[in-house]
């Protein structure tokens, strides 16, 4: 009997040594599948389900780079093949695998990267069956309609992703409390503003609803035209159109510096017809942070860096 005993216990012995040897070698290569939380995360484009604190991420939107810089969250790679806003500078680096561009991703690089997470806005939204191929692809894109909402989504999105709730939810809050009292200095300054991108030698108008129409929609500047058609574009203008809306504040954004070409932007935009404004005399024209307002908006960081221009344009 006692033989029978110790060969039993011996078999257990070796079957749950087995066992750990089979454990361990799960978790050096994935953590070990019960180990593992997976969420479910519904956004404009699907469902896509992505496992807790992805370690591979390949992120294709600025203002989602710029959240996860905000949260000291690690990336693995980045569209290297473009311009980067200078306050990310440090990703435009062989620190981070390069993955083409914005409009033309490196498909071949992120299969061999063979990413936890991808995630994407507008300019790849086209290209999202294909990378979903590829990683779980999770789209970011603010939809400037409703902008406010639409970035907070995003940013819960990746706290939920990282566990950052907590975080985010205290820099949210602070968020909030700087646009309801820029929203209160703005309404009190009584003035109105209009929104140009300038693109080499042309402008193109942004009013309520547009691609930067959240100076008007969240911010409280009151538009001086509001008829201007929301359009991701704009609404081409000349600078006749300038001098006769007549603008208490000019906001200018300067899409050529944006994307890396030489700019003479404000010789551009200060010229005879637009010398005859308001705007001009009073010393009311702002040029705006193209990094902030053209490559990355909607992060932490590039939210509140809008938030705090435009409180400077109302300083008296």
């Amino acid at each position: 009997m006692k033989k029978i005993i110790t060969a039993s216990f011996v078999a257990m012995l070796i079957l749950f040594l087995a066992a750990c040897g089979d454990s361990n070698t799960d978790s050096s290569k994935d953590s070990g599948d019960q180990d593992i939380e997976v969420i479910t995360i519904t956004h404009e484009l699907d469902e896509t389900t992505v496992e807790k604190n992805p370690e591979k991420v390949v992120v294709f939107d600025f203002g989602a780079l710029d959240t996860l810089d905000a949260l000291s969250i690690d990336v693995t790679a980045v569209p290297r093949g473009g311009v980067i806003p200078s306050y990310l500078e440090k990703y435009d680096s062989d620190d981070y695998e390069n993955v083409g561009s914005l409009k033309e991703p490196d498909f071949d690089k992120i299969a061999e990267i063979d990413p936890d997470l991808i995630l994407i806005s507008a300019r790849q939204a086209d290209l999202y069956d294909e990378l979903s191929k590829l990683g779980p692809t999770v789209y970011v894109g603010v939809d400037t309609t409703r902008y406010m909402d639409s970035f907070k989504e995003n940013v819960h999105t990746i706290a939920e992703i990282f566990d950052k709730e907590d975080e985010v939810d205290k820099t949210l809050e602070e968020i909030d409390q700087s646009i309801e009292d820029l929203h209160a200095k703005a309404q009190d300054s009584g003035k109105n503003g209009l929104i140009v991108l300038a693109n080499d030698d042309k402008i193109s108008a942004y009013g309520p609803s547009s691609r930067f129409g959240l100076v008007h929609d969240v911010f409280g500047v009151e538009p001086v035209d509001e008829d201007i058609e929301a359009s991701t574009h704009g609404k081409n203008v000349s600078f006749e159109y300038v001098t006769e809306m007549n603008p208490d504040i000019l906001y200018v954004i300067d899409r050529t510096a944006a994307i890396g070409n030489e700019s003479n932007v404000q010789e551009m935009i200060e010229n005879k017809l637009v010398e005859k404004t308001d705007a001009y005399q009073n010393d009311d024209i702002y040029y705006l942070h193209a990094d902030n307002w053209y490559l990355s908006g909607g992060g932490l960081i590039s939210v509140q860096n809008m938030i705090n221009e435009i409180e400077e344009s109302l300083a008296e």
